[in-house]
């Protein structure tokens, strides 16, 4: 009797220990199945399994998508802030470089000058070949442009002979660097009336200048100023009155071949007609920034100058 219940234990410890053989391997083969088809997986991987490349554009296009919220709802302190945050965070790729240009426009817009500068050169220098390199020197152009002002200058005339033109004449280079690289850039033609209204307010600096030398009896940094305002800004509309004060020049040092060949070019150029001295009053006159290129330059950019009406 004792054989037999022996027995009947053992024969249903085999079936339970087979059983549970079939088990462990059914949950082993589940298992398997899941691991090899984990595209089937219908909650997709943990944040923790995403590629590092793939999440950390994901992160930097939120934080792009954010700051450009804040630049087109005209916040310029918050885009300043998340633009930051996306240049320390993701300093490279396509949002970081992107990034970069609105920053410096948020900048500009800030009147934090010097900060958009170093924006736009560090772009410039970092990326020579980006799709929008045309615009980053186009920016340049007006940041450096509009360095030094503030809204006073554009509310009240105020003579910029009295102001240093250094600015100016970055600007005039750089949006002349920007036509002769991108001569088809879509900024193009508001670069070019730009350096327009530039040239002339420089010339008329350089003819104010000529002027005061004149005045003071320093007749060769007179004409050297004048000289300098015919070889520069060819089209100004003091080119007149530097002839005229390039003839004055030369007659104070004695130097009558010269001042005889300077009264030719007058002559020919703007029609006098006339013996002797140029007649200062006729050279002013002979201005106009109404009809000419200056004063067109003036409407369409919406600006302002001390010296045309």
């Amino acid at each position: 009797m004792k054989n037999g219940y022996t027995a009947l234990i053992m024969k249903d410890y085999t079936l339970t220990s087979k059983r549970s053989i079939w088990q462990t391997l059914l949950i082993l083969i589940l298992i398997a199945s899941i691991s090899g088809c984990s595209s089937l997986w219908p909650f997709g991987k943990d944040d923790e399994e995403k590629d590092p490349e793939i999440a950390a554009d994901e992160s930097a296009a939120k934080l792009y998508k954010k700051a450009h919220g804040f630049l087109l709802g005209r916040d310029f302190v918050g885009a300043i802030e998340q633009f930051e945050l996306l240049e320390s965070r993701y300093p490279f790729g396509r949002y970081a470089q992107q990034g970069q240009l609105e920053l410096a426009y948020a900048y500009h817009k800030q009147n934090n000058t010097e900060q958009a500068l170093d924006t736009i050169n560090r772009f410039i220098q970092l990326n020579p070949q980006h799709p929008s390199i045309d615009y980053a020197y186009y920016m340049k152009g007006l940041v450096t442009f509009d360095k030094g002002k503030n809204l006073i200058h554009y509310i009240i005339k105020r003579d910029p002979s009295n102001n240093d033109p250094t600015s100016l004449r970055e600007a005039f280079d750089v949006f002349g660097l920007l036509i002769d690289k991108y001569p088809d850039s879509e900024y193009a033609d508001d670069a070019k009336l730009r350096m327009v209204y530039l040239r002339n307010e420089l010339a008329e600096y350089e003819l104010k200048v000529a002027k005061f030398y004149m005045q003071r009896g320093a007749y060769v940094a007179s004409a050297n100023r004048a000289k300098y305002i015919m070889e520069n800004y060819q089209g100004a509309e003091v080119m007149p009155e530097a002839v005229y004060i390039l003839e004055q020049a030369y007659l104070a040092l004695g130097i009558e071949d010269l001042a005889d060949d300077t009264h030719r070019v007058y002559a020919q150029n703007y029609q006098t007609g006339k013996g002797g001295v140029i007649d200062e009053k006729f050279a002013q006159e002979n201005r106009s920034c109404a009809e000419s290129l200056w004063g067109k330059a003036l409407e369409k950019l919406k600006l302002r100058t001390y010296y045309c009406n």
